[in-house]
């Protein structure tokens, strides 16, 4: 019998028969492994313990208790929560049920809608099925007996599912006891497995492979942890994210809504507006003093350039195309990039005149399907803090570690300490010699070791055009969010025909290196919101200060002390309704307005204001003087107030 070799996570090596399982190889390491192993790891893959291994690998032996687990734990819950449904309402289709973040759905096919009211039964059902502890065997089926299989089950779903598999590729059909399901696997060892940090969510509808004209489907979600303890932390962090919902505090706060006539297009209200374009400003000081120059590029382009560029063929299905009557054909820019070459082709360059720096508030459009849009997090119409940095490849490097410290130092002007890196490489959809990624990936690589960086791998996920660093955000709650992205180049450039003189008076196609820090500034907004819970920074506020009275008699006052702010610079507004000032101060906290500057008759009569700030019930009587003069000094952005400190140093 042939041997293969497995090299274990120390650097050892040991052989083995060809077709040993990996609970096999458990149980020669140790009797106790054998029996806390649910899955094994070849060389990065998840794999069935019992699955047969016919070629030397790196292993892995994982158990419950490790972070690779928690996807296969989720999985478990899907197939579990499929069988507990099945048996509580007999003629129920089950459909697809994969894991996603933070936990499972399954979409059902029933005529009988389900309500709230069932969650807590199937909840109950899963229960017993994980007290049962049926194993999970992988049987691989010939097609037509699969397809038998499911059609003498009324699982009509399913056959559609087995004619999408292509022809070579195996079918598997895994069980748990009499219950039985098309899946890819892997799964862990028993259902017992699954444990009991879970819970079913929500209902919502569905429709069949995401088609409007395909049958609408019920999606049952569920989220499941390792432990109960890990449960209660991520039902934690959802209270606390419905609290922090950006969508509820934009209504509260005023400062945006959407609705059907524009759908995933933001109707920016004054105060949100406001407090969009101070987020351009700062970011348009901060290009500034790094040596960016700011353009401007069509919201259209002829279809024509996109073919070029080899957005058409990769991005094609989401972009907003129209057919002029001279029967041009034009697509709105889903992407800033193929603007900013045309820019750079304007005029001869040589390689004296790099690195260039060209950067743009560009509004992109992406299609994105109805069901995916959320509030601003996910939209079709969106602005990107877009640059394209122009270089020769031995700039690569600097330029690399210069925008790492760049988006580092912005994050933490915003609030954000806990930032994570991932590197992301070629995708199966891309366009280039495969050399050329090779070029890209390891220029990027020398980059990410020049500058120090802790990064995790995120395979397959890079643009069609080249690798890039993404930057994760986490937020005040634990959530990640994706901002940044750093991306080398080596392909479009040459693709639309951008060159400069290099110093041996040669055409030489630039190095694009694409930059986006906050991404889209839609979505950054939404984050932002969530992070401080609408309490932000007095800076980014869309009003600082809110002037109350509490009789008309000061009504006249109110207005002096609005005009002091306003001749300071300050946003700020003043409510001089006939109203309680109780009333008005639980109004003005509910839309977060940082600052509260009370007068009535003795204010006006002394030329003070009590302070009052969003969330203490201090207040604290200063002259109006001092007060504007303190607030003028908490409102100076970041950038400006580290620039005045490095002066005055």
């Amino acid at each position: 019998m042939s041997q293969i070799s497995l090299t274990f996570p120390d650097g050892s090596s040991r052989a083995f028969a060809s077709g040993v399982t990996g609970i096999d190889v458990a149980e020669q390491i140790a009797k106790s492994l054998a029996k806390k192993a649910v899955a094994v790891s070849l060389d990065g893959r998840l794999r069935d313990l019992a699955e047969p291994i016919r070629a030397d690998a790196k292993i892995r032996i994982l158990t419950r208790e490790d972070p690779e687990a928690l996807e296969l734990i989720r999985h478990d819950a899907a197939h579990v929560m499929a069988e507990a449904v099945q048996e509580l309402y007999p003629g129920t289709q089950v459909t697809i049920g994969p894991v996603i973040d933070n936990g499972f759905y399954y979409d059902f096919a029933r005529e009988e809608p389900f309500t709230p009211d069932d969650l807590p039964k199937i909840e109950a059902k899963m229960r017993e099925i994980i007290a049962r502890d049926s194993p999970f065997t992988c049987e691989v089926m010939e097609r037509d007996k699969a397809k038998a299989l499911f059609k003498s089950k009324g699982e009509d779903f399913k056959l559609e599912l087995i004619d999408a598999i292509p022809e070579g590729e195996e079918i598997k059909i895994y069980s748990q006891r009499e219950w039985l399901d098309l899946c890819r696997g892997p799964h862990m060892t028993s259902t017992g497995k699954v444990g009991k940090g879970f819970k079913l969510t929500k209902i919502a509808g569905a429709y069949w492979r995401g088609d409007p004209s395909r049958p609408m489907l019920q999606r049952i979600y569920g989220t499941a942890w390792a432990s109960e303890d890990d449960l209660a932390a991520y039902l934690h962090q959802l209270e606390e994210a419905e609290k922090r919902d950006h969508r509820r505090l934009g209504r509260e706060m005023d400062l945006f809504h959407f609705q059907e006539e524009a759908p995933g297009a933001v109707f920016w209200h004054p105060k949100g507006w406001a407090l969009f374009t101070a987020l351009i400003g700062y970011m348009r000081r901060r290009q500034n003093s790094w040596g960016y120059v700011e353009v401007n590029s069509p919201d259209m382009m002829e279809r024509t350039l996109w073919e070029q560029s080899g957005h058409w063929e990769k991005f094609g299905d989401l972009m907003y195309v129209t057919e002029t009557p001279d029967e041009r054909i034009y697509a709105c820019k889903p992407m800033n990039c193929p603007g900013h070459v045309q820019i750079f082709k304007h005029g001869l360059k040589s390689y004296r005149d790099l690195p260039l720096r060209i950067a743009e508030f560009g509004k992109v459009h992406r299609y994105e399907p109805s069901g995916a849009l959320h509030g601003l997090l996910r939209v079709r119409h969106f602005t990107q803090d877009d640059a394209h940095i122009f270089t020769t490849e031995d700039q690569i490097t600097e330029e690399c570690v210069k925008l790492n410290e760049q988006m580092l130092a912005i994050y933490r002007d915003f609030g954000f300490e806990d930032v994570r890196i991932k590197f992301a490489d070629r995708p199966d959809k891309r366009v280039g010699a495969d050399a050329t990624w090779d070029k890209a990936e390891a220029a990027l690589k020398r980059a990410v070791e020049a500058a120090g960086l802790t990064y995790e791998f995120n395979p397959g996920e890079g643009a069609f055009y080249g690798p890039k660093l993404e930057y994760v955000l986490r937020d005040a709650i634990g959530r990640d969010w994706q901002c940044g992205t750093i991306q080398v180049d080596l392909n479009l450039p040459g693709r639309l025909g951008a060159f400069y003189i290099g110093p041996d008076g040669e055409k030489t196609v630039p190095v694009m290196i694409h930059r986006a820090m906050f991404g889209s500034l839609e979505r950054f907004t939404g984050i932002l919101i969530e992070h401080h819970a609408g309490h932000l920074p007095l800076w980014l506020s869309p009003v600082q200060a809110m002037v109350a009275t509490i009789v008309s008699d000061a009504d006249a006052y109110a207005g002096e002390v609005l005009e002091a702010l306003h001749v300071a610079g300050l946003r700020a507004e003043a409510d001089l309704r006939n109203e309680k000032i109780n009333y008005k101060v639980r109004e003005h906290s509910l839309a977060k307005a940082p600052v509260m500057l009370v007068v009535g008759k003795r204010e006006a009569e002394e030329k003070t204001v009590s302070v009052r700030r969003l969330g203490s019930q201090k207040q604290e009587v200063m002259t109006l003087d001092t007060a504007v003069q303190m607030l003028t000094g908490e409102a100076i952005p970041p950038d400006l107030q580290q620039a005045t400190e490095t002066k005055a140093a």
